[in-house]
């Protein structure tokens, strides 16, 4: 018995839409399991403190060693090792002698920090003596893991790109500036979510929570731009394009779970300029070292949320042209089309 009209119809349009989530399949294998799988220190760096041979022999012993794993330099004293902890130059500073010490900077990276005191404690228990490990920055009590930046920038990732399809997708009769404006709407009401729930709620940010909220809207109002801009070219296959820039290559090349000395080139390149990398140490930076390094954190942010506003000037003068040679022959999507979209994306 062959099928009817309406059965094949219903598996075309099934099979067509089973093409997104098996994409994005294939896209988070590739992207966790290339960015998380093994990870491995390369060209981490680490101090010996001490101006004699004694710390010179061990930092070149410890660089031969690595085969690459490590950056072994020597610092004059511990006052310039802490400083360089504190700038994130380094993420662990060596104190040899009779009671060895170790020097590190959970908030930068715990796994940073781990991997470091995992090859130093071979080092002490090779000299006889037990490593007492010093932590020159500590990440907030209700952030044992050092994690909770990373998952902040989860939940703000999401509000962010789920709310492209309600916007792009059911908002797509609006004019391009209520689109616009709904976007910086949705962007603020994101960033004090994340930022409650972050701070008074579950503790993970004990201070500079003015700071954090700033950056958190920057990172959301530069995620729904850049969603609402596109929505108007990608149209259905938005969902699938704001999912590979903003979680497929975001999340794993952030750090906020392995900084780029543990991961494969490719993700440590991203570190430099996307924008969850620009969040993540944002917020590291300003919570925890002073306010090192902010400046090149925020410039991150605002060249992506520049990129989005560029990008729906784009899609406004876009909609402009076709409604001007199309006329009223032009196609918004269906009510169910747009139901159809946002659904998609929010089940992702």
């Amino acid at each position: 018995m062959s099928a009817g009209p309406n059965t094949t119809g219903a598996l075309r349009h099934v099979l067509g839409h089973l093409l997104t989530p098996l994409l994005m399949c294939v896209g988070m294998a590739l992207a966790y399991l290339g960015a998380f799988h093994a990870p491995a220190p390369h060209d981490l760096r680490v101090d010996v403190v001490g101006s004699g041979p004694t710390a010179q022999v061990l930092a070149q012993t410890l660089q031969d060693k690595g085969a690459g794993a490590l950056d072994v330099r020597t610092v004059a004293d511990r006052e310039t090792a802490v400083t360089a902890l504190r700038e994130q130059h380094s993420f662990g500073a060596y104190i040899p002698g009779g009671k060895p010490e170790l020097l590190v900077a959970s908030a930068s990276s715990d796994t940073s920090a781990m991997a470091v005191e995992k090859v130093f404690t071979k080092v002490a228990a090779g000299q006889g003596a037990p490593l007492q490990v010093t932590d020159v920055a500590p990440v907030a009590s209700g952030d044992p893991t050092g994690q909770g930046v990373f998952f902040l920038l989860v939940a703000l990732s999401i509000g962010a790109y789920a709310s492209v399809a309600v916007i792009g997708g059911a908002g797509a009769v609006l004019p391009m500036r209520i689109r616009v404006l709904l976007a910086a709407g949705t962007s603020l009401v994101v960033s004090l979510v994340g930022t409650l729930f972050a701070g008074p709620v579950f503790h993970l940010v004990d201070q500079g929570l003015g700071g954090v909220w700033a950056l958190s809207w920057l990172y959301a109002a530069g995620i729904l731009l850049v969603g609402v801009g596109l929505h108007t070219f990608l149209r259905r296959w938005t969902t699938l394009g704001v999912m590979v820039l903003f979680v497929m290559l975001n999340f794993t090349s952030s750090g906020g779970i392995y900084r780029p000395e543990l991961q494969p080139g490719f993700f440590g390149a991203l570190h430099a300029f996307w924008n969850g990398a620009g969040f993540v140490e944002g917020v590291r930076g300003h919570v925890y070292f002073d306010g090192h390094a902010l400046g090149g954190h925020v410039l991150t942010l605002s060249l992506w949320l520049l990129a989005g506003a560029a990008l729906v000037a784009a899609a406004g003068v876009t909609e402009a042209r076709r409604k001007t040679v199309d006329g009223p022959c032009v196609r918004a999507a269906t009510p169910a089309e747009a139901e159809e979209e946002v659904e998609e994306a929010v089940a992702v």
